[in-house]
């Protein structure tokens, strides 16, 4: 058993996109359309084969409201995995990324930080080792 799918919540999907594609650097995989439904999925380009990340419309309410909750608690919504949070948290800042939490050590060995997606979302970025 693998997972194959992983979802975070966003409140619009073409920024979510941009942001996800043109900021963080992963790759569109699916963008599907049916009625008033879109399918929206990126992937690390370093994994295209992966699991994908399904960016995921926001519009029913159980969803906003879990989004909103987790977001004003400060809980990521998601967490993925950097070689180095340093490099990534400079790269990204400078991309006008805005960090809730600055590179700290939480762990021996674990260094994390927190940034908002912009899409109703705090994302953890993190290292290990």
């Amino acid at each position: 058993m693998k997972i194959i799918y992983t979802k975070v919540f966003v409140n619009d999907q073409d920024k979510a996109l941009k942001f996800y594609t043109q900021i963080l650097g992963f790759l569109k995989k699916s963008d599907i359309t049916a009625g008033d439904y879109r399918w929206l999925t990126v992937v690390s380009p370093e994994d295209q084969n992966g699991t994908e990340l399904i960016l995921e419309r926001n519009d029913n309410p159980a969803a906003k409201t879990y989004q909103k909750a987790i977001f004003e608690q400060s809980i990521p919504a998601a967490n993925f995995g950097v070689s180095d949070v340093h490099i990534d948290y400079e790269r990204l800042k400078k991309l006008g990324v805005k960090f809730t939490i600055e590179p700290s050590e939480v762990m021996e060995n674990v260094t994390i930080a927190v940034f908002d997606d912009t899409c109703g979302n705090l994302i953890q970025i993190q290292t290990v080792g």
